[in-house]
């Protein structure tokens, strides 16, 4: 007789995992089945984004940052440190004891709320009928009264640059050089291959991206792009544009790269090249036929704006359905699945997902970029300070960058907030909860912040949306 649970959620990354927690808290009987094993053939919870993908590449961010800043720039502070060395192996055990940390407290938060984790490879059959199939491929089935699908992303592969040994490799093989590359080639300029190329390039490597599109991080607002590129660029990093992949080749332990631009045929060699084009859902036989679930062509379940399926009580959610491909946006329709199935009516505010690149400076974004108010016809203001004029990011040594803020001119709503610059994640935070709660850019320049901090660039922002920036000089004044 197969186990019967109320919800079962197939994956254990930052979606699935919080979806069980939360469905277990509201009293439900809930299983949670993931598939990856450690070398020990010991279940690993957390997925990509705790294993190989958020966690451990900003733990190398982090101590490529120390590095780079200690290199650089502790003698302004008058800090002499003399020479300095870089271990690799020891920075990868720091990351892989934080993984192993978070990991394994999955784990106790499982015990500690009644989540039943189950190892194997999941798979979603007619009638909620979820077959599981072990590491000696033992099948067994569970009954469900509810299905969560979060079996989330991995890295896309193309032809003309296949894996091979070490040499070329994606994200994840990115997260383990025992060495730094004397030179490194990324194709891809988007947040991983930009993630990735910083770390390695404050480490010492001299970093080539390959990008094929023309325009540089074309989602983000073009006044941070622009930005963006220049300080990345006087950072060491060499942005080709426009620059298409057409094959490689492995010579030992070195790989050539051929590309093609508006000069013609190219070509680089390298000691490692990451292959970081993009993410594509996971669902390769994660449903049946006649399980009621349907795909589009690109593999991406098809679900409604509360994430149900066209399957009754079976829910997709994070990397494999519409979306940004963002932990967090994973994690909210996690609980706002598992509350759902509870009989609650929560709702995620797609509007008001963060975005995050972590580089140095970093850059976040919140809402609207002037470019898409501008196809769509809205009338807006602009607000934008630079942190060149603030104190705390001067004193730090740390005042790259700028906070754009773009308000509807009719209402004075915040339509979208856009930074890069020191803690720009946590600083466009503030605005995701101003916009949840329908704040206009005069409350936030009623807002006292604190002096000083750089928040106070995002107050300035605000403020100069109407002319009364203090510490600019505004290009337009009001009364």
């Amino acid at each position: 007789m197969s186990e019967k649970y109320d919800v079962v959620v197939i994956g254990s990354g930052p979606g699935g995992y919080v979806a069980a927690i939360r469905a277990a808290q509201l009293g439900l009987k809930t299983a949670c089945i993931e598939k990856w094993m450690d070398a020990d053939a010991k279940q690993v919870l957390g997925g990509t984004c705790l294993n190989v993908g958020c966690i451990p590449s900003k733990a190398l961010l982090d101590s490529s940052h120390r590095f780079h800043d200690a290199q650089h720039n502790f003698d302004l502070h008058g800090i002499g440190t003399g020479e300095l060395s870089v271990d690799v192996s020891k920075m990868m055990e720091r990351k892989r004891s934080i993984v192993n940390q978070l990991t394994g407290g999955i784990g106790g938060l499982f015990k500690a709320n009644g989540v039943t984790p189950i190892q194997g490879t999941g798979k979603l059959l007619a009638g909620k009928q979820v077959e599981v199939t072990d590491a000696a491929g033992e099948k067994t089935i569970l009954d469900a009264e509810n299905v969560i699908l979060a079996s989330g992303s991995v890295p896309v592969e193309i032809p003309p640059a296949p894996l091979h040994d070490g040499v070329v490799v994606d994200s994840t093989g990115a997260l383990e050089f025992d060495s730094v590359p004397e030179r490194l080639g990324v194709i891809g300029a988007g947040v991983i291959g930009l993630e990735l190329g910083s770390v390695w390039s404050r480490l010492g490597s001299e970093v080539i991206v390959i990008e094929a599109m023309e325009d540089f991080l074309p989602s983000v607002d073009k006044t941070i792009a622009k930005e963006a590129k220049k300080i990345m660029t006087k950072q060491g990093l060499d942005i080709r544009l426009g620059a298409r992949v057409t094959g490689t080749e492995v010579n030992g332990d070195k790989v050539t790269v051929g590309y093609s631009d508006a000069d013609g045929d190219q070509s680089e060699v390298f000691d490692k090249l990451i292959v970081c084009v993009g993410r594509k859902p996971v669902t390769e036989n994660l449903v049946s036929a006649d399980s009621g679930v349907s795909l589009d062509e690109r593999g991406f379940i098809f679900v409604n704006d509360s994430c149900v399926t066209g399957a009754p009580g079976v829910y997709a959610i994070g990397d494999i359905v519409r979306g940004p491909m963002l932990a967090h946006k994973a994690s909210e329709e996690g609980v706002m699945v598992a509350e759902r199935i509870a009989g609650q009516k929560p709702q995620v505010n797609y509007e008001t997902i963060p975005a995050i690149i972590y580089t140095h400076p970093e850059i976040a974004a919140v809402g609207k970029t002037e470019e898409q108010l501008k196809a769509d016809g809205v009338e807006y203001n602009v607000g934008m300070f630079p942190f060149a004029a603030n104190g705390r990011a001067l004193a730090s040594n740390d005042s790259e960058g700028m906070v754009k803020m773009l308000a509807d001119a009719r209402t004075d709503r915040i339509l979208g907030c856009h930074i890069i610059g020191p803690s720009a994640g946590d600083l466009a935070q503030q605005i995701v909860i101003a916009m949840e709660f329908g704040s206009t850019a005069e409350d936030i320049g009623l807002t006292v912040f604190g002096h000083p901090t750089v928040s106070e660039a995002v107050h300035e922002a605000a403020l100069a949306i109407h002319g009364h920036a203090i510490h600019k000089a505004n290009r337009k004044k009001r009364k």
